[in-house]
């Protein structure tokens, strides 16, 4: 019989799938790219999902509503990697961009400041020392100092100084600066507005953006009881402790997501 009355937090991932498991037609899952399904690189170019991740998360399409990734990555690389699957979403940028049902919709207020972020792409390159990573994705600029933590405070200081200098939004992350257009998206955004036909979701991250998604989940919780959200950290040793104080479960690394996943595809079959 469907349990009725949605587990209160905090909860163990028993009790969680257990639950979800009684309404898997009215539940999506969502997850952000690295640090979850893929481990965070030197190279960002060179981030590959974890093999096993891509079967997985095929099936568990199947087992519930939606499957969706969120990431700050452009929906083209997204493609690149996740392309063989055919019923998995993707929300590039924030949600900037979405690719949806073979379709790609880019955010309208964003598309006027590509130029903006290709002439700021040349500058940092210029501008910055040699080591600092500049990845360039159209709508936005992540500077990358994972190689040369050392300078972590000379990007901190440029990319404010610029962001100030263009009109400009910071977001920070595990060793990056990222330079977004000032367009009211995030990823606590998508989640709000995607969860609105929801019964039960679920949201896989592990940086500090990601913890506007977790409080995502709780808000709609708050306003509807009939709603159930688990929000879930994956370990690291940068952004881990916050994120994980703001999440109901924690595993250990993008290989222990695929593991879980796999784990809990019999219990969502039921």
């Amino acid at each position: 019989m469907p349990e009725t009355s949605r587990p209160a937090h905090p909860l163990s991932a028993d009790e969680a799938l257990r639950f979800t498991a009684s309404r898997a037609t009215e539940t999506t899952f969502f997850f952000d790219f690295d640090g979850v399904l893929s481990p965070v690189t030197d190279d960002p170019d060179a981030s590959q999902p974890v093999p096993s991740v891509l079967g997985v998360l095929e099936e568990l399409a199947s087992r519930v509503a939606r499957v969706a990734i969120v990431s700050a990555r452009p929906v083209s690389f997204l493609r690149s990697r996740f392309g063989s699957l055919e019923h998995v979403d993707l929300y590039g940028l924030y949600g900037l961009e979405v690719w949806h049902d073979g379709d790609v919709v880019t955010e309208p207020a964003a598309l006027p400041w590509v130029p903006a972020m290709a002439e700021l792409a040349e500058r940092a390159k210029a501008e910055l020392p040699q080591g600092v990573y500049v990845e360039y994705k159209r709508l936005s600029v992540a500077l990358h100092y994972r190689t040369v933590p050392h300078l972590g405070g000379e990007v901190e200081r440029w990319g404010h100084e610029q962001a100030e200098r263009v009109g400009l939004r910071i977001q920070g992350g595990r060793m990056v600066v990222e330079l977004k257009p000032p367009v009211d998206q995030d990823k606590g955004m998508v989640i709000s507005d995607a969860v609105l036909g929801a019964g039960c979701a679920w949201y896989f991250g592990d940086d500090m953006s990601d913890i506007k998604a977790f409080d995502a989940l709780r808000a709609r919780e708050a306003v509807d009881p009939a709603f159930f959200g688990v929000a879930v950290a994956v370990a690291n040793p940068e952004t881990g402790a916050e994120v994980s104080s703001a999440a109901d479960l924690t595993l250990d690394s993008p290989e222990d997501v695929a593991r879980f996943l796999a784990d809990a595809l019999p219990v969502l079959a039921r």
